[in-house]
């Protein structure tokens, strides 16, 4: 494998679009992040807050009954639309056309939520990044993958990752099967780690912000919310992947100095957007 290319400032400032001075919000993207479960709302407020921090227009979260005044509540400026279950997604049904979709955090593995999966996989035309436990329930049934859009972003930590290529020995051995799985499949993967690759077929990114502050509980969901917000700002996948993974980073960067390792939160990352990007427009 060729050496990786690093993603820094010069290469991040090439791929960000300032927004334009006659925005609003009917033309900044309107992004759907459909997860959650009983005692796991946390993870699509996190990714639906991160999404409208990242400068979408609209978003709206679709989650099981039980989340909806959680939702509403935590998150004010995000719609909700709600699932027949009251705790898990059981049919994934909504009357508009998102821009992007992010799908699978906090989501479980109920085969109703599974089967809910499979249906909206055949479906689906929007751009689509997926996490977590959708990417556990792809497999566990590995003959739904070609349902996967073509350019779709897959966000696995380790395990996730594991759980789709199957083992390694090395690192060495982990990107090649990550490269295999990425070509065959034709998608987009992000694999999370210190530091995060970014696999798009043979050419393989290497992030150069973050730092072990990220390590916490919801710093997935927020990278999902990131992504989607600006997949549905029309950026390509790929940079929509480059440039989301480098403002996750960077937020830990920069919020550091303040919080120390011990005290940053994934709720951190999505209080820093605003400094990251001023940061790029500097």
């Amino acid at each position: 494998m060729k050496n990786p290319i690093p993603i820094d400032r010069a290469a991040i400032l090439k791929r960000y679009k300032p927004v334009a001075t006659n925005a609003h919000k009917g033309i900044q993207g309107h992004a759907l992040l459909i997860g959650g479960s009983y005692g796991k709302m946390g993870s699509v407020c996190l990714s639906s807050k991160a999404a409208i921090k990242t400068g979408c227009g609209l978003v709206t979260a679709f989650v099981p009954k039980c989340g909806y005044e959680i939702v509403q509540i935590s998150i004010p400026e995000v719609m909700v639309l709600t699932d027949e279950k009251e705790k898990y997604l059981s049919e994934i049904h909504y009357d508009f056309i998102p821009n992007a979709i992010g799908i699978g955090m906090g989501i479980g593995q109920e085969l109703p939520t599974q089967k809910a999966l499979h249906d909206f996989l055949l479906k689906n035309k929007s751009p689509l990044v997926i996490d977590a436990d959708a990417l556990n329930i792809l497999s566990l049934n590995p003959k739904w993958l070609p349902l996967v859009p073509q350019n779709t972003i897959l966000t696995p930590h380790p395990k996730e990752l594991e759980r789709l290529i199957g083992k390694w020995t090395s690192d060495e051995e982990k990107m090649e099967k990550t490269i295999a799985f990425s070509k065959t499949h034709n998608v987009i993967v992000v694999m999370k780690g210190a530091p995060t690759h970014i696999v798009a077929g043979e050419t393989v990114y290497k992030n150069t912000t973050g730092n072990p502050a990220l390590a916490t509980a919801g710093s997935g969901d927020v990278l999902t919310g990131i992504i989607t917000s600006l997949l549905a700002q029309s950026y390509t996948p790929l940079d929509a992947a480059l440039l989301g993974v480098y403002l996750h980073g960077l937020t830990a960067d920069i919020a550091l100095p303040e919080t120390g390792h011990e005290s940053f939160i994934a709720s951190t990352i999505i209080a820093t957007l605003g400094k990251a990007f001023l940061s790029l427009a500097k």
